[in-house]
């Protein structure tokens, strides 16, 4: 049980107190987003992780002044491919192969599947389905640090574009999707630290089918 546990302890950190995160629980957090699942085990995303003070000074306000950004000890910033291509996907599977000892051929209908599927796509169909899944990973990048007891606080809220900007995204072929400041919750100044936390009831959210 002690996932449940671990989940009940975690929250949406509204103020942190500025107290460094360790790097071995920084790793942990960091190998467990990318053992993450994703669809054809594609991986279309990156993970920037952001300590300089400067520019998480300049993250703040593309982040409407969220203070977790500089209160924090570090910013991952989960960044999506903008699109699908043919050399994407080929390179994905060619490593998949090599790794695997298997010849470059074994995967080829399904890589070929894979790409027609895809490439036809428009690049926003593209970006939304790879920004899915990257936050797959950012799940398990919080449940990762619960079990640390690093608080972790995922936001959407900030100007992607002014941060793609920033960070020179575009020119990587990546936008950026979502944020995750990594640090210590400061109780006595947080209003969300000790209420209650809230879901919706579970006989209105699990429905089970016979």
């Amino acid at each position: 049980m002690s996932l449940i546990e671990d989940l009940n302890w975690r929250y949406a950190t509204k103020k942190m107190n500025g107290e460094t995160v360790s790097q071995e629980k920084v790793d942990y957090i960091l190998e467990a987003a990318w053992l993450a699942p994703s669809s054809s085990g594609l991986q279309p995303f990156e993970i920037f992780v952001i300590t300089s003070p400067e520019l998480k000074a300049q993250i703040q306000p593309i982040a409407f002044g969220q203070s977790q950004i500089v209160d924090g000890s570090h910013l991952l910033v989960f960044a999506a491919w903008d699109k699908y291509t043919e050399e994407r996907i080929n390179e994905v599977f060619s490593r998949m192969n090599a790794e695997r000892g298997l010849p470059d051929s074994a995967t080829d209908d399904y890589r070929k599947n894979l790409i027609g599927m895809l490439t036809p796509m428009s690049a926003e169909q593209n970006f939304a389905h790879a920004a899915k899944q990257a936050y797959i990973s950012l799940g398990l990048a919080m449940a990762a640090a619960a079990e640390q007891k690093v608080d972790a606080t995922p936001m959407e809220g900030f100007n992607a574009a002014e941060l793609d900007k920033l960070l020179n995204l575009s020119e990587k072929g990546l936008r950026s999707t979502a944020i995750l400041p990594l640090g210590y919750r400061d109780t006595a100044n947080d209003w969300l630290a000790n209420l209650k936390k809230v879901r919706t009831p579970k006989d209105k959210f699990l429905n089970f089918i016979d």
